[in-house]
């Protein structure tokens, strides 16, 4: 069974003293498909896995950041609501959810010295999302390279790179930011 959201904050807490950063980081299958096609369960499912899981663990982990007077909340999301994806209207809708509910909850525990910001990923490199068979097409490549204005795919490393330089101390006065990390694909508006 499922940990539920405050026993793994609990579970931190008892091991760890305190509770520096939760990072939100849901995956879910995106639907794809025409909204004239759509169904409400794939809805229902798609804000639960996405939007309701990181709102029931932030509500669980931000009574011990306000007691500690600090603490950094990510939420590892995507850029497709900052771009749109014709047919992914479900997946972009969750995922807009989410990165409206980080620049919100920025806003609102700024005072208690709790930094949240979103990330939105695209085009990083991952067998889930970029299979050897699709990269290894030439003209797959060719369609998928040529919406990104780098012309390449993202290392893994370098999205690691901002999830750690936002949960780190070098970024304490950056709050209530949807940063994209998608080769510019989409920017920040």
């Amino acid at each position: 069974a499922a940990q539920k959201p405050e026993e793994a904050v609990a579970a931190v807490i008892d091991a760890e003293g305190r509770l520096d950063v939760l990072i939100n980081n849901d995956a879910w299958p995106a639907v794809r498909g025409p909204v004239d096609e759509a169904t409400d369960k794939d809805m229902h499912e798609t804000f639960e896995a996405l939007v309701f899981k990181s709102f029931a663990m932030t509500r669980a982990a931000v009574p011990q950041m306000k007691k500690q007077k600090a603490g950094k909340i990510l939420f590892l999301s995507s850029a497709a609501p900052m771009n749109g994806i014709p047919n992914y209207s479900i997946y972009a809708a969750a995922r807009g959810a989410a990165n409206a509910l980080a620049l919100t909850l920025a806003k609102e525990l700024a005072s208690h010295n709790i930094q949240v910001n979103a990330l939105g990923f695209n085009f990083i490199e991952s067998p889930d999302y970029f299979p050897a068979s699709l990269l290894d097409d030439p003209k797959s490549r060719d369609k998928i390279l040529g919406n990104i204005p780098l012309r390449r795919l993202g290392k893994p490393e370098e999205a690691a790179a901002i999830v750690a330089f936002l949960a780190g101390p070098t970024s304490d006065f950056i709050t209530g930011q949807l940063i994209p990390v998608a080769g510019g694909w989409a920017t920040a508006r």
